[in-house]
């Protein structure tokens, strides 16, 4: 069985091809007092720039989760949630595991703006812009979070190669 990463690698062309593979994500908010901010987003709404709907779980701290499929149903997820006027925007975390992730990503308010927090013992490798797919133009690719002892793939770097933002 071939792994979604190895579908995203470089071909002998050297160009990244999706083969219309599915890409699922989960994403998990956690936030304080903010059941009034999330409720909103607990119901579909055709007007937002991502698709879907968070479910409630039963932490005694706010937490909401939503699953995504796909790289384009989920563009612009973080910046909406950004948009949200928090209680306590400071103590906002995004958990964030894409299907390749070696762990969850960490991303917390800073400045206004949901800032992807270091790891440890991890790191986040992007591989070159898609210039072809079947929809072009193809949404920005997140990256994958991996291990550091874990071998880079071939066409990786830890430099983005897309400025465009994948959330």
């Amino acid at each position: 069985m071939t792994s979604g990463l190895s579908l995203r690698l470089p071909s002998a062309d050297g160009v990244r091809r999706y083969f219309g593979m599915s890409r699922f994500a989960q994403v998990i908010v956690l936030a304080p007092y903010a059941d009034e901010v999330m409720k909103p987003l607990t119901r579909p709404d055709d007007s937002r720039s991502w698709e879907g709907h968070f479910e409630q779980l039963d932490l005694f701290v706010g937490a909401w989760v939503i699953e995504f499929e796909r790289v384009r149903p989920r563009s612009g997820l973080l910046r909406h949630l950004e948009s949200l006027a928090w209680p306590y925007p400071e103590s906002v975390q995004v958990l964030i595991h894409d299907e390749d992730d070696h762990c969850f990503g960490l991303w917390m308010m800073r400045d206004g703006v949901l800032a992807e927090q270091p790891v440890p013992g991890h790191r986040r490798l992007h591989g070159p812009v898609l210039t072809t797919g079947e929809y072009p133009p193809y949404p920005p690719d997140p990256g994958v979070l991996w291990r550091t002892e874990s071998p880079m793939p071939t066409g990786f770097s830890t430099a983005r190669q897309d400025i465009r933002p994948a959330w």
